[in-house]
């Protein structure tokens, strides 16, 4: 199967993977033979990227950080919890939902479950087959990929499990954050900037006190968007002021933002997300996670179709760990667009004078 953005997207194609909603749930099943209303919704609904059934990428497996069952379980205890919380702007009595911090757990040893089973997992795109609640993916996201920053970086068990924690619920003050504000479609007043910083202390407030919550999870919601220069929020925090967990957060919270598609922003690819992150090295964000990030990142995602430095049109097949901007591709069409009867691959990092010069090429012209 091949990586394709929505727009390349034409009727009578099927999907290669499954589409779900928020809440787990399956909408659309592999197979399904895409039209016009299909793409169009999908569209709507946020997806810019479709896994589609293809002969020539044949083999082509996109790897998922997640079981079905355990992202199911995921999304579905994120949104409840979040809800619980948005049902009770301001709650201040401790204890009002006991459950949470035992479901939260739960669904944190699934994850590290999960990951734990292949501890050399590369970073990928978990957004692309979701019709989502931004903010229950996104917390989704950031907990998987900051989890996999810990294990790079030799967390253990019990640190791994806070940081995970902390990463799910590092947004949990959004819903206390007033519906007009935490979903305009357009860019916020500074007024209404002003009202969405808030989610960060209010965040903390939420969890400090929760049953089953550390106190070090409630200070990754209170710190996730202070800078290492003193420019981020709440508090102007500098450099080691900064609890660890917290700056992997920042990191990872940036990178899904920036690569998740808005009603008011455009997605970044992988590779433009790392680029924009690097650009603020040192100063907005520890330059040794960020490298640590950088070599967890598959900057260009099996199933992607690019074009090479030659002119032909090629899908990645396969990450080269090594050489994250090398990967091994399967050239599909020559030059000049046209489909090659006998695809073959290439490994990149043994090929140097090749190289990738532009992604998501247009369609391919067949023979």
């Amino acid at each position: 199967m091949r990586m394709m953005p929505i727009t390349l997207c034409r009727p009578g194609m099927k999907l290669g993977k499954k589409i779900y909603s928020d809440e787990g749930i399956v909408l659309l099943a592999e197979e399904v033979e895409l039209t016009e209303t299909l793409i169009r919704k999908l569209a709507q609904n946020g997806i810019n990227y479709l896994y589609i059934q293809d002969p020539e990428t044949e083999g082509i497996e996109i790897p998922d950080l997640l079981n079905e069952e355990t992202q199911k379980q995921a999304l579905s205890t994120i949104r409840n919890v979040f809800r619980d919380y948005i049902d009770q702007p301001g709650r201040r009595n401790v204890g009002m939902y006991p459950y949470i911090g035992r479901n939260v757990r739960n669904v944190m040893q699934s994850v590290l479950d999960d990951l734990m089973r292949n501890k050399d997992a590369m970073i990928m795109l978990m957004n692309l087959h979701t019709v989502d609640h931004y903010l229950y993916m996104h917390s989704l996201n950031v907990c998987v990929y900051s989890t996999l920053l810990g294990i790079a970086h030799g967390y253990n068990t019990d640190e791994l499990f806070t940081l995970g924690v902390g990463a799910l619920l590092h947004d949990v003050g959004k819903t206390q954050i007033s519906m007009q504000v935490l979903l305009k479609p357009g860019k916020l007043s500074d007024a209404e900037y002003e009202e969405m910083k808030r989610h960060t202390e209010r965040g903390f407030y939420l969890l400090k006190d929760e049953p089953n919550i550390s106190l070090i999870a409630a200070h990754c919601a209170f710190q996730h968007h202070e800078r290492m220069n003193g420019t981020g929020y709440p508090r102007g925090l500098k450099g080691e002021e900064i609890h660890d967990y917290a700056k992997w957060i920042g990191i990872v919270d940036s990178f899904d933002a920036m690569t998740t598609n808005r009603v008011y922003k455009q997605a970044m690819l992988p590779h433009q997300a790392v680029e924009s992150l690097f650009s603020g090295s040192g100063t907005l964000y520890d330059t040794e996670k960020l490298c640590v990030f950088r070599d967890k990142v598959a900057t260009y995602p099996v199933g992607m179709t690019v074009q090479l430095s030659t002119g032909e049109t090629a899908v990645v097949v396969d990450i080269n760990s090594a050489s994250m901007q090398r990967p091994v591709v399967r050239v599909v069409a020559n030059e000049a667009g046209e489909e090659l009867k006998a695809p073959y691959d290439l490994d990149l990092s043994k090929q140097l004078s090749v190289m990738i010069t532009k992604v998501n090429p247009g369609p391919i012209e067949v023979n």
